[in-house]
């Protein structure tokens, strides 16, 4: 439970330096989202999720 936490701290970190850094790109990005089709979206959520579980194979595995 203790690492679950603060994966999430990392995460509203990562989250934060985007929208704090740069503001103007991080609402450039969203808006393209929008018009991005469900299967890119899809795509890139599976890719990331992927990747995600890699490193965290390759860390604490």
């Amino acid at each position: 439970m203790r690492d679950f936490i603060v994966a999430i701290g990392l995460v509203l970190v990562l989250e934060g330096l985007v929208y704090g850094g740069f503001p103007a790109a991080a609402r450039k990005m969203a808006a393209q989202v929008t018009d991005m089709p469900d299967a890119v979206l899809r795509t890139v959520g599976l890719a990331a999720i992927a990747i995600g579980v890699g490193i965290v194979w390759l860390i604490r595995g």
